[in-house]
């Protein structure tokens, strides 16, 4: 089976089990400004999980495409793709796990075809501190559906993916206990981090084993469900939303229990057809193939090229089907930014002018059995991505002639000249530096750092230019946007203390709806890390600390007050210091203060004023920069 013949399939199945197949919905969600797209099957009935009646009753099923930018720089391995389709099932108050893991082990076993001796599992090991008991419920249910299929499946603790790298699986194993970091659903992540009031629970995973030799020990630790490594790929995810925690902290049983299940097709097709890499499927196949033809090169020798174009080029077409423009703001960047990412690929495997217009109609062709309803603009993808192309091209050509010019007559090439062909020509800084090395010129060693600053120079003279529109520089003065610029300075202050006590701010922006916030690292922040930062702002909103501030002289906020503020020189003489956790000139061996920094204000006058932060993506901005998006609850 192809893959629009398996997503027939599961919807098929769950109408034959008493589900109301819904409409998926938009990649760009109305009135959610907590994301740039819908990132799983799971977002849009959020409302429904959470108590709100569905009209279409209580068994629901749908194919959802989805988009996840935060996974763009992993593009290239075999396994990530930034846009897919996610299989989900749900039940809302009605049946639950029995029926929920018998049925979809049927669906694998049975629809699709896949060797039941290839299929491993994971469950949660409970947590004692929170009174929340081990899933045995679950995994009896899948020795049950195991013995059933001749698999004598033996059941191992396990705990951590640390224990797991270094312990591995003994023979007969197929059923694995994993703590909250694997095995926990909640929207702030693991246990510790569920938010008040909201239903959560343990989730039990899905595996494929693509076999032993897949495997890489030195590199990843013994294999395991949980590993990083290549043998096991997660096909499936069932929620079980048995909890909710309560105003003191605790966890209790939920009357009404909900099922959110979610299975990537994509993936699920790999493992039909027994394929590590994803791209060899039929929704991205053809594409490659087509890149092999106008290239004249092999996908085996440019792998991460053809999957970076395949991968970018779906979700444009994606984009644009459902009526979106490139643009330079929010949604319509992104799409610009895979575009340009495409053609920039193309450009490596030596192809020209035009490339748009013989794949684009490749992907038009795979996704030929979804309607007009879903993808309503489809017939115009093809100029309006073309378009975007052209132009692209024409900045690329205007670029490197400008630096060739700089070239002749600059001995390095610094971050201002960059910022220069940026700024006014629109040549992307990661196209500069590529072309920089290609043409083996000399590039200053602190090329970000100058580029960060003359571009932090830029808009503080537009801030300037506009001076008196909004005090502080914030989008407006209502209290969401003053609570969101106090919760920048937290978050900061989190960074530092959780992360890395070098992070500094890199730019921000603030609307009544959430705050972006960019700052300096060398990795992307792990799980654990967000978790981490996510509890200390809300452990220092609990405490409600004061927010103060008064005058002082530049020289004494940075030396003696030890302020946080970026380019010193850039300061007036005289600047406004904000402290929150005690006074400025508290002393000695009085409470600590969280967080000192120089500012223009305004801010609330006590943190409990905030409510409740969540982080709801982590992802890259620039070379060297992430950036934050959170929102208060």
């Amino acid at each position: 089976m192809n893959a629009n013949e398996i997503r027939q399939k599961f919807l098929d199945f769950q109408v034959k089990h008493g589900h109301k197949v819904i409409p998926p919905a938009p990649l760009v969600l109305e009135n959610d400004p907590t994301t740039l797209f819908t990132g799983s099957g799971m977002q849009p009935l959020l409302p429904y999980l959470l108590g709100q009646p569905h009209p279409e009753g209580t068994r629901l099923a749908d194919s959802q495409p989805s988009m996840r930018l935060q996974d763009i720089e992993d593009v290239g391995d075999p396994r990530h793709t930034t846009v897919f389709e996610m299989l989900g099932n749900w039940s809302l108050g009605d049946y639950f796990k029995k029926e929920q893991i018998e049925n979809y082990f049927d669906f694998l076993t049975k629809e699709v075809g896949l060797d039941p001796s290839k299929i491993y599992v994971t469950c949660f090991i409970g947590n004692e501190k929170y009174g929340i008991p081990k899933d045995t419920e679950a995994a009896k249910i899948w020795q049950s559906v195991f013995k059933k299929a001749g698999i004598d499946a033996k059941i191992a603790e396990i705990g951590s993916a640390k224990i797991g790298d270094e312990r591995g699986i003994k023979p007969g194993e197929r059923i694995f206990f994993y703590d909250d970091k694997e095995n926990w659903w909640s929207r702030g992540g693991g246990i510790e981090t569920t938010p008040l009031g909201d239903p959560c629970g343990p989730d039990s995973e899905v595996f494929y084993d693509f076999g032993e030799d897949k495997q890489d020990i030195e590199k990843y630790g013994q294999s395991h469900p949980a590993s990083d490594g290549a043998r096991f790929m997660e096909i499936g995810n069932q929620v079980f939303m048995q909890y909710r925690r309560n105003e003191d902290g605790t966890f209790s049983e939920l009357e009404e229990k909900n099922v959110d299940f979610g299975m990537g097709l994509e993936r699920l097709t790999a493992a039909s057809i027994d394929s590590f890499d994803v791209f060899k499927i039929s929704l991205l196949r053809p594409i490659i193939e087509k890149l092999e033809e106008i290239s004249h090169k092999k996908y085996e020798n440019n792998t991460d090229e053809m999957r970076i174009i395949a991968d970018h080029l779906r979700g444009a077409y994606l984009l644009a089907a459902q009526g979106l423009v490139p643009s330079n703001k929010a949604q319509g960047y992104a799409l610009r930014r895979l575009v340009r990412r495409a053609v920039l690929r193309a450009l490596d495997l030596g192809i020209g002018q035009d490339f748009l217009a013989e794949v684009l109609p490749v992907i038009a062709e795979n996704y030929a059995d979804l309607s007009d309803d879903i993808l309503p603009n489809r017939a115009h993808v093809l100029e309006v991505l073309i378009q975007e192309e052209n132009a692209f091209r024409k900045t690329i050509s205007k670029g490197v002639k400008e630096l060739q010019k700089m070239a002749k007559t600059n001995q390095v090439i610094t971050g201002q000249d960059l910022f220069k062909l940026q700024d006014t020509y629109g040549f992307p800084l990661e196209l500069s530096v590529e072309e920089v090395y290609k043409m083996n010129l000399k590039l200053s060693e602190k090329y970000q750092d100058e580029f960060e600053q003359v571009l932090a120079e830029q808009r503080e003279r537009s801030k300037t230019a506009s001076k008196g529109m909004f005090k502080g520089g914030l989008s407006d003065t209502s209290d969401q946007t003053v609570k969101y610029h106090t919760a920048c300075h937290l978050l900061l202050a989190a960074l530092q203390s959780e992360v890395d006590s070098s992070i500094g701010q890199k730019g921000s922006n603030l609307t009544p709806e959430r705050l972006r916030f960019d700052f300096n690292i060398d990795h992307k922040l792990t799980p654990e890390e967000i978790a981490a930062v996510e509890a200390k702002v809300n452990e220092w909103i609990a405490a409600d600390l004061p927010v103060v501030y008064a005058e002082y002289d530049k020289d004494y906020a940075f030396d003696e007050l030890h302020a946080h503020g970026s380019f010193r020189d850039r300061y007036p003489d005289r600047v406004t210091v904000y402290a929150i956790g005690a006074g400025l000139e508290s002393p000695a061996g009085s409470k600590p203060k969280v967080s000192v920094e120089i500012c223009g204000g305004p801010h609330v006058s006590y943190t409990g004023e905030l409510g409740h932060f969540k982080i709801t993506k982590e992802e890259s901005s620039s070379a060297g920069v992430r950036r934050i998006k959170a929102i208060l609850e």
